[in-house]
C-alpha cells in the first residue's frame, strides 16, 4: 500500500548531518517515515545543503536572503536570533515570504495529504494560509516559546489554532497557558517529545571523559542553550559554596549561545576556572556518555516548554536539580531530583548538595523515561493523531 504524504514544517532541524542543534522534530521524522512519506521543509543556512535525503527523510531547505546572512535558524532558534541581533529583523519579511513561497510551491509540487506545523509562528501561520488556499490540512505541535512569547500576535495564533486539524502541545503547563490565553475550547494532545533509549541510557559511564578533564571528585553537567534564560549565571554563583564542602567538585557546562562570554568572565572573575570548564555544543550521539557520566545534571531555567536536556539526563540514569517551574517539578517528582528556587544561587547550591548526598537508583530514572518518553510510545501518539 502507497504510503500517505506529510510535509513537515520547522525552524529547528539538523542543519547538516551529526549537527549539534536540537534532533527531535528530526528524530520524529524518522519515526514517522515507517508510515509516512515524509518531506521536511526548514530555512536554508550557510554550508547547509538545500536539498539532502537524511535517513529516508526528504529535506529541503528554502532560501529567503544572500546566504551568508541566513542565521535565522542558527543554534539558538529564530526568537534568540532576533535578541541577538537587531539587524536580523530586517530579514523577518524576506523569511516570511520565502517559507511561505516555498510551502505553496512544494505543496502543489509534492501534494501532501497532510501538513505538520512545529510552533504556531511562523509555521502554523504558513500552514493556515496555505490550508486557505490549497486546502490542504494540517496539525500543529506547539513546543513553548511560541506561546511563551510573541503575545501580541495571539490573534494570529488564534487564527493558526483554530483551523488545524488537530493540535498537540508538549507539556501540561503550555496545554493550560494555551487554553487560558489563546481559547479555552481548542481540542488539544499532550504529547511531549521523545528520546531515544537505545542511546540515552544509564550504563556508558565514560572514564575517559574523567581523565580529559581531570575530574577527581563529582561532577556536574549543563547542557543547553548558553542563554540568560537557563540561570547559569546563578549556577556559577553557586559553586563556591558548593566548593567549601566538595572540593574536588567540577562543573562542566555543554554548549553555545549569546551569554558565553559573559559567563566565561564571570567564571575569571570569582577565580573558578579550575572547578567550571566549558565546553563547545556537541552532536547529539556524543552527549549520552557526558550525561551517564555526571553525578547531576543542573539547569536551574526561568522558563521552559518540555525541555528534552532533562528527559536525556534521566534516561543516562543521572538525577537532575532544575528551576522551580511546573515541568521541574514535575520530572523531579519521585524522587528523581530536586527543585530550586529560580534566581536563588543559595538555594541551588543547597539542593545540588541535597542531591550529592542521595543514593538514586539509576534504574528507576531509566524505567520512568523508558515509560513516559521513549520515542516508540511518543511515535504512536503522533500517528494517531495525524491518522485521525
Amino acid at each position: 500500500m502507497q504510503k500517505k504524504k506529510l510535509l513537515v514544517l520547522t525552524s529547528t532541524f539538523p542543519r547538516w548531518k551529526n549537527d549539534s542543534k536540537p534532533s527531535f522534530v528530526f528524530d520524529l521524522c524518522i519515526r514517522l517515515s515507517k508510515q509516512f512519506d515524509v518531506f521536511v521543509l526548514s530555512p536554508h543556512f550557510p554550508g547547509a545543503k538545500q536539498y539532502e535525503n537524511l535517513d529516508d527523510v526528504k529535506v529541503y531547505r528554502f532560501k529567503y536572503f544572500i546566504t551568508r546572512y541566513q542565521k535565522l535558524s542558527d543554534m539558538d532558534g529564530i526568537l534568540a536570533a532576533l535578541t541577538n541581533n537587531k539587524l536580523n529583523y530586517m530579514l523577518i519579511p524576506f523569511f516570511l515570504l520565502g517559507g511561505l513561497y516555498a510551502l505553496l510551491k512544494y505543496s502543489g509540487k509534492y501534494k501532501p495529504n497532510l501538513i505538520h506545523a512545529h510552533w504556531i509562528i511562523p509555521q502554523g501561520l504558513f500552514a493556515y494560509v496555505n490550508y486557505k488556499i490549497l486546502k490542504i490540512p494540517y496539525i500543529i505541535t506547539v513546543h513553548g516559546s511560541d506561546i511563551f512569547k510573541l503575545k501580541r500576535l495571539s490573534y494570529i495564533k488564534k487564527l493558526s489554532l483554530k483551523n488545524a486539524k488537530g493540535i498537540t502541545v508538549v507539556s501540561d503547563e503550555i496545554n493550560r497557558k494555551i487554553l487560558k490565553e489563546i481559547d479555552s475550547k481548542l481540542y488539544t494532545e499532550v504529547i511531549p517529545m521523545g528520546v531515544d533509549t537505545h542511546l540515552f541510557k544509564p550504563d556508558i559511564r565514560n572514564q575517559s571523559i574523567l581523565k580529559t578533564y581531570g575530574i577527581k571528585g563529582p561532577l556536574l553537567l549543563f547542557v543547553g542553550r548558553i542563554a540568560p534564560e537557563k540561570g547559569i549565571k546563578y549556577l556559577i554563583e553557586a559553586m563556591p559554596k558548593i566548593i567549601e564542602q566538595y572540593r574536588e567538585i567540577k562543573l562542566l557546562i555543554i554548549g553555545d549561545g549569546n551569554q558565553k562570554k559573559e559567563l566565561k568572565d564571570l567564571v575569571k572573575k570569582k577565580e573558578l576556572k579550575e572547578h567550571i570548564i566549558f565546553i563547545d555544543s556537541l552532536s547529539n550521539k556524543e552527549l549520552p556518555k557526558y550525561y551517564a557520566t555526571a553525578d547531576i545534571f543542573v539547569c536551574p531555567s526561568l522558563r521552559e516548554g518540555s525541555p528534552i536536556s532533562y528527559v536525556e539526563s534521566l534516561a543516562c540514569g543521572t538525577p537532575i536539580v532544575v528551576g522551580d517551574l511546573p515541568i521541574g517539578r514535575e520530572m523531579t517528582g519521585d524522587d528523581r531530583g530536586e527543585v530550586a528556587k529560580q534566581t536563588d544561587s543559595n538555594d541551588l547550591a543547597h539542593k545540588i548538595m541535597i542531591l550529592l548526598r542521595k543514593n538514586i537508583c539509576e534504574n528507576d530514572l531509566f524505567r520512568y523515561v523508558k515509560l513516559k518518553y521513549d520515542w516508540e510510545t511518543i511515535t504512536d501518539q503522533f500517528i494517531n493523531v495525524l491518522t485521525s
